[in-house]
């Protein structure tokens, strides 16, 4: 067993993940605990701090044996000076430096980056990405996530924006809405939960003719239940998430030719009625050299791969 010992923090708006992992990306222990966001950025802090004491505590390891603290934290962020510059969940953290606050408390070495990122990092270490040196990950859920893996490392780009996949404007401007970014056409408005139960709110509220207008509140899992059942209008928006998210890996596709696409998130969970269109889309909108090879799978971890990706910063970030 490895000697050295990585902490691992998914921060969630009312819950911290917090896990250790070993060198290798292996997840041994894991610990959560309500994140207390309304009382604000210090104890959202000691929060962690105490949690991660804790874990340790209750482990086989001694806090001598942890070599660093890495922390997924939903927002914008300065990655290199290690400050939130905005996180809307969290009131309060407005340019936050949040890892000078924890190596205060830890007296550890620590590296923060947003929460997609480090999702897609846990995947690639220890999850659907292994053994891949260039991969795309996107997490569908209440939104749209992403990042990217070129030659085994986590790409932030300038801003530390690189890998917001889901504000790619993708949808023509007559059909396209208004995304929560502010921008228009955003792939997050079609293919994330919230677009889906979106389409399928507008096309009960049309009366179109579907087994979803028996439903009193709309999930996204309805939807896809619906689909496979056969349902027209279900199987609809289904192909139309779809599309818009091969679209989007078509074009992806040209600029990093990854070997391998990651979907995950809540909406993974419909599994190949999601992906078969995809997949037909994606090798559609690109040339052969582009998806020659290249495959689009399901994410493997779960709601562990943020708290194995934020613990892998310290090695691969």
């Amino acid at each position: 067993m490895s000697e050295k010992i990585y902490i691992g923090v998914d921060l969630g708006g009312t819950t911290v993940k917090l896990g250790i992992c070993t060198e290798e990306g292996e997840l041994l222990h894991k610990f959560e605990g309500p994140t207390d966001a309304e009382q604000g950025p210090e104890t959202v802090l000691n929060r962690i701090n105490e949690y991660s004491r804790a874990l340790v505590g209750n482990s086989s390891f001694s806090w001598d044996q942890v070599a660093g603290v890495g922390a997924g934290i939903p927002g914008f962020m300065d990655i290199a000076e290690g400050f939130v510059k905005l996180s809307p969940n969290f009131p309060g953290f407005v340019n936050v430096p949040v890892k000078k606050g924890l190596e205060e408390r830890f007296g550890k070495p620590v590296k923060i980056n947003n929460d997609a990122n480090v999702a897609v990092l846990g995947e690639a270490w220890a999850g659907a990405g292994k053994g891949v040196s260039t991969l795309v990950c996107y997490t569908l859920g209440t939104g749209v996530g992403g990042g990217v893996i070129v030659d085994g490392r986590l790409c932030t780009g300038f801003a530390g924006m690189a890998g917001e996949l889901g504000h790619m404007q993708i949808v023509p401007d007559l059909e396209a809405i208004q995304c929560g970014c502010g921008q228009y056409g955003c792939l997050e408005t079609v293919s994330s939960a919230t677009g889906i139960i979106r389409m399928a709110t507008d096309a009960v509220e049309r009366g179109d003719s579907t087994t979803l207008t028996e439903l009193g509140s709309i999930t996204a899992k309805d939807v896809f239940d619906a689909a496979k059942a056969g349902d027209e209008v279900a199987c609809r928006i289904v192909n139309r998430a779809a599309y818009y998210l091969g679209r989007a890996m078509a074009a992806v596709a040209v600029v990093i030719n990854p070997q391998r696409f990651i979907v995950g998130g809540g909406v993974s969970a419909a599994g190949d009625v999601l992906l078969d269109p995809v997949r037909e889309v994606f090798k559609k909108y690109t040339t052969n050299k582009a998806n020659e090879g290249v495959e689009i799978v399901r994410a493997q971890l779960g709601n562990s791969a943020g708290v194995v990706g934020a613990a892998g910063l310290m090695l691969r970030g």
